[in-house]
């Protein structure tokens, strides 16, 4: 039988030949173009410096933790019930005594204006807009109050390293409760600098230095030296010291003698919740559960201290089933999807933190940016949720996902354990 052909109609052609409005602002446009946090990243490598870039995107040594961090969270079978219609998705979730919007928070990043002119402001004012908690860094480049003027009915966190100068210290403690910070997060994973060759290889420096390298670096990313060189100082506004590198600072500044005295001390200081970040064995966990903390974060700080460190995401079913009762669990390192976050509360995380992919949002595109990164993953969060038949976030559990095995422990004898103690 033979097609029959007729002449189109000048009224299904008008149909067809609508053509959307071009859209003038630069930023807008990329920003709307990225369907991932990886093109944000992407983006955000071609914006901006290299010295900056690798100081956000590198981890430690060989890289290896922060790779193998990522590749657990691919590394995963998700099970959709069906028939389990789910028309309403509720993401919210109540974590450390207050509301968050979504499964998951903007985790403490050092040296964000470094990033981004706009830095920690940026990220204070999208989280507080997405109805989620912002933490800042001991080694911020705004201070407490300017976060707390920035996002003033939102939920602040702050990070603590503890310094050789408790009374340094002592002060920032003093001035995130004056502020009204609800949760203090306690981090324990860097009594010493790790060792991360990007930043090695490429002079990284606070603030950085104008070099032939630099100056050549800097030609096709004008718009970053620009803001650098015409806003205020870069500088940690909690610290005074800023010249060095990375490691300079830490071995100058942090104090490799922490104990569980110092935690101790801090927590009678504290009036609100505290945290104890770094966690990478159950062994510890159940430490600070005795000790009688609010909350621990499960984390290798990125990868960007110990390289080989245990995988958080790994440790999280066996932390949830036996301390997950007495104590509140939050996971980082590795989160780059709303389908991550969505398998860590599965397996028994409480919530989850996004450390670089809120500076790829940053790089991308400053406030602008930091709000696109939200919404792929609040977009992400949703969808996989709905395609799981679950219509909130406490509806998910341990049935929903499977952990597929690529690394398997042995024990002394060579033998496959399932411990990680």
């Amino acid at each position: 039988m033979s097609i029959q052909r007729q002449f189109p109609k000048l009224g299904e052609l008008r149909e067809l030949l609508q053509f959307k409005k071009p859209e003038l602002n630069a930023t807008k446009r990329r920003l709307t173009q990225a369907l991932t946090v990886e093109d944000l990243r992407l983006i955000a490598k071609r914006r901006t410096p290299k010295a900056a870039f690798d100081y956000t995107d590198g981890s430690a040594e060989g890289e290896i933790s922060y790779r193998r961090a990522r590749q657990a969270f691919e590394d995963i079978e998700f099970h959709p019930e069906i028939l389990r219609p789910a028309p309403e998705i509720d993401t919210s979730v109540e974590i450390l005594g207050g509301p968050s919007a979504l499964p998951f928070g903007l985790a403490p990043t050092g040296f964000a204006r470094m990033m981004q002119t706009e830095g920690e402001i940026a990220g204070a004012g999208a989280a507080g807009a997405a109805g989620i908690p912002f933490s800042l860094s001991t080694l911020g480049t705004v201070s407490i109050e300017e976060v707390k003027a920035t996002n003033p009915q939102g939920r602040n966190w702050f990070q603590l390293y503890l310094m050789k100068d408790r009374d340094i210290s002592y002060g920032l403690v003093e001035r995130a409760a004056a502020a009204g910070f609800d949760t203090l997060l306690f981090t324990v994973d860097t009594p010493i600098a790790g060792n991360r060759m990007r930043d090695t290889r490429n002079g990284f420096s606070i603030p950085p230095q104008l070099t032939a390298k630099t100056v050549i670096d800097a030609l096709p990313r004008t718009s970053w030296w620009f803001n650098f060189l015409t806003t205020q100082r870069l500088e940690f506004a909690s610290l005074s010291n800023t010249g060095g590198t990375v490691s300079d600072l830490i071995t100058a500044a942090f104090d490799p003698t922490i104990s569980e005295a110092d935690l101790a001390t801090v927590r009678d200081m504290w009036p609100g919740k505290i945290v104890v970040k770094g966690i990478q064995t159950l062994a510890d966990a159940q430490r600070m559960v005795d000790a009688g903390v609010d909350g621990i974060v499960l984390s290798n700080h990125g990868g960007r201290q110990l390289d080989r460190a245990p995988v958080p995401f790994h440790l999280l079913p066996e932390v949830a089933r036996e301390v997950g009762n007495h104590t509140t669990i939050l996971v980082d390192t590795g989160v780059m999807n709303g389908a991550d976050a969505v398998a860590a509360h599965a397996l028994g995380a409480d919530f989850a933190m996004v450390g670089r992919a809120w500076l790829y949002g940053l790089m991308a595109g400053g406030r602008v940016g930091v709000n696109r990164m939200i919404a792929i993953l609040e977009s992400e969060i949703r969808r996989t949720m709905g395609l799981l038949g679950v219509s909130s976030v406490a509806e998910l559990s341990p049935k929903h996902v499977t952990q597929l095995t690529r690394l398997a422990p042995r024990d002394v004898l060579g033998r496959v354990s399932d411990s990680r103690v």
